[in-house]
């Protein structure tokens, strides 16, 4: 039952630590592989746990409508209902007030949406967000929100961040489930005086957890990072940061040096599926013809059971010729990859050596040379 957060070593900005939740510890920073559906697009919970999967997030909106969060109560919550025994993560739903815009009316009770499934017109507030998330089980949940896009107006951001802020309220006020972790989250996109109001206002609630929510969604980056090094520099250093959203490589190397523990995205799945490998050079298109006749694994240092078993011509072969093995093969290396990927850094925060893994992870990115953002990012973490 219970939740707990320790940092076991830190350089500069980046730390490592632990995370203690009623269904097992983990190691941060972290990467959470995305289960919309309460699966992990093609890959089963043995696979999961084999490349070192530690949390599985899940879509509040989603399961709400289907198959509904009472059925999956009934049957053991997500635990018992997908057999993925390990932590589970659960968004609010307060992505989808953004993704779903053309569907959706927001007011002060909450976000009215349009049933992607059937048109029914349904209503998602702060209280039916926890008591869904409440009967889906998931160890850690997350208090509703409105996820503003990009660009948006200073006047729609300062007004979202005070909505937001008044959903926390509501949101910690029907938490009832002792077992489960409720964060806050903290808005204000990439106005940092608006983001330092919001992180400032959620973080005087007293929570497990925060998280950094509004990002990523298409602002540049040179915007992003300055957003992010303020919100950890003014987050609790005693708590857990999830950096909402973000699971390119690069991206994750950058948040690691500015103080983020736990990242999430649909980013490697979305990628795999669509016939790439990422690499630390970049990625590897394996729809493409240059690599019919390659006899190399997709990356001679992945230990996954793609890169261990298979060659780039027999995933191209299998993509090329719509198999769904080759984009399974491609996925499970993904996830791997950005797990190995947060492995390597939390052995170069203990190491006191984040700067030059840093650094080599850049030249094999960038062989030219890095780009002005993460330099900055590096900058700021005071790694270069």
């Amino acid at each position: 039952m219970k939740f707990e957060f320790r940092v076991e070593a830190h350089q500069n900005k980046a730390r490592t630590g632990r995370l203690e939740t009623p269904h097992g510890s983990v190691s941060t920073p972290l990467f959470m592989p995305v289960g919309t559906q309460a699966t992990v697009k093609g890959l089963s919970n043995r696979e999961l746990a084999e490349v070192g999967s530690q949390i599985v997030l899940g879509n509040t909106y989603h399961l709400m409508l289907r198959p509904g969060s009472e059925r999956v109560a009934a049957l053991g919550g997500l635990h018992g209902f997908t057999g993925w025994r390990r932590p589970w993560l659960t968004d609010s739903g307060g992505f989808q007030v953004m993704s779903l815009g053309h569907r959706r009316v927001i007011s002060e009770e909450g976000v009215e949406f349009s049933n992607h499934l059937n048109g029914d017109r349904i209503l998602l507030t702060p209280e039916r967000s926890i008591e869904v998330q409440q009967e889906l089980g998931a160890d850690i949940i997350m208090a509703f929100d409105e996820c503003p896009p990009y660009p948006a107006g200073r006047d729609y951001l300062e007004n979202s961040l005070e909505r937001t802020l008044r959903w926390l309220e509501r949101s910690l006020a029907a938490k009832s489930r002792a077992d489960q972790a409720l964060f806050g989250i903290a808005q204000g996109g990439v106005e940092l005086d608006l983001r330092r109001r919001s992180t400032l206002e959620t973080i005087k609630i007293d929570l497990p957890g925060y998280a950094i929510g509004g990002l990523a969604v298409g602002e540049p980056k040179e915007k992003m990072i300055p957003a992010v090094d303020l919100s950890t520099d003014l987050l609790p250093a005693d708590r857990p940061r999830y950096l909402m959203g973000v699971g390119h490589p690069e991206d994750l190397v950058a948040g690691v040096a500015l103080g983020v523990d736990m990242f999430d995205c649909v980013y490697p799945t979305r990628t795999g599926r669509f016939g790439y490998a990422l690499v630390d050079s970049g990625r590897l298109n394996l729809s493409s013809a240059r690599y019919k006749d390659d006899p190399e694994p997709i990356d001679p240092g992945c230990d996954c059971y793609a890169c261990q078993n298979h060659s780039r011509a027999y995933i191209t072969h299998l993509v090329r010729a719509g198999e769904m093995l080759g984009l399974r093969l491609l996925s499970l290396h993904n996830i791997r990859y950005l797990h190995r990927l947060m492995e390597r850094a939390r052995a170069a925060i203990a190491a006191g050596s984040y700067g030059d893994f840093a650094r080599d992870f850049a030249a094999r990115r960038w062989p030219e040379g890095e780009p002005g953002w993460f330099v900055g990012a590096m900058q700021r973490a005071e790694m270069w």
